[in-house]
């Protein structure tokens, strides 16, 4: 306890020395949190978007006037397909009349009147997937039954452009971070070696009395312990004030997309601003202290 005590006493200290130091080592602490807990934040909701596209994804086969029996036959052949979620089969009055009732919930009018004499709607099959990114079987299924199929409609361009802008995004974060995470390693590591020279004698009579590397250095370490509980807090602080605002930014933006914004996601960044400003603080401490005691 006695130690405990000396090492969280020394350390403040040491932070109250050296204000200004702490002051810059902070704020990037802080910088670096936010931009984390901004990717983690897009990251969630761009996939909870994808995950939700890809839900609504489905392959449309139209198809030629051929008799009912054709048609089940090839319907229960994709159905036992392990990669087919689930297949529909859309009738031309039906499709048309699913033509009428979507305009006619658009606010237009004398649709049906329109279509009484005519359907140029063809038949076809609404094909779920089990897994919306692999449709390239099927589709060549689809392809190959030339005198059922007239006309394959797939998705996967979509779905492949927003998998692969996800992946970008997650990179160019990571980048980012990565660059942040330097400065502050600078600056955290520039912070408690400054208080260690301003210290140097001290610590030298300490030495000289028989103190080990271990009662020298749990004081520097919990500096930058402490610089980066202070910033995650503050960090919080700020998302919690913030929280409003992005979410209605984010909802306009998404419009009636899902984003994923549940109770789950603030504990994950909770977790994670936390578990990031202690891990990065004790590590540019433990940098700085070892390469000095050398």
């Amino acid at each position: 306890m006695h130690f405990l005590r000396f090492s969280f006493r020394q350390a403040f200290q040491g932070l109250w020395r050296n204000s200004v130091m702490t002051f810059a080592a902070t704020f990037t602490m802080i910088l670096m949190l936010i931009l984390l807990s901004t990717l983690v934040i897009v990251i969630n909701g761009v996939e909870a978007g994808l995950e939700f596209i890809e839900s609504r994804v489905e392959v449309r086969a139209e198809l030629y006037p051929v008799a009912e029996s054709q048609i089940a036959a090839f319907q229960a052949e994709l159905e036992s397909r392990p990669d087919v979620g689930s297949v529909a089969y859309i009738s031309k009055e039906e499709a048309l009349q699913r033509f009428i009732d979507d305009r006619e919930a658009q606010g237009l009018t004398n649709i049906a009147a329109a279509y009484a004499d005519t359907n140029p709607f063809p038949a076809y099959y609404s094909i779920e997937l089990a897994d919306p990114r692999q449709s390239a079987e099927v589709v060549a299924l689809l392809e190959a039954q030339t005198g059922l199929v007239s006309l394959v409609l797939g998705q996967q361009t979509g779905i492949d452009r927003l998998v692969e802008l996800t992946a970008q995004l997650r990179n160019l974060g990571f980048i980012v971070l990565s660059f942040v995470g330097l400065t502050v390693l600078l600056i955290v590591v520039n912070s408690i070696r400054m208080a260690l020279m301003a210290r140097a004698q001290e610590i030298e009579i300490m030495r000289l009395v028989g103190a080990s590397d271990r009662y020298v250095r749990w004081p520097f370490i919990l500096e930058g312990v402490l610089i980066g509980l202070f910033g995650a807090f503050i960090t919080l602080a700020l998302l919690l004030v913030a929280s409003p605002a992005i979410s209605d930014i984010a909802r306009d933006i998404a419009g009636s997309v899902p984003l994923g914004f549940d109770e789950s996601l603030t504990y994950q960044i909770t977790a994670i601003t936390l578990g990031a400003g202690l891990a990065l603080g004790g590590l540019c401490a433990w940098i700085s202290v070892r390469t000095y005691l050398r």
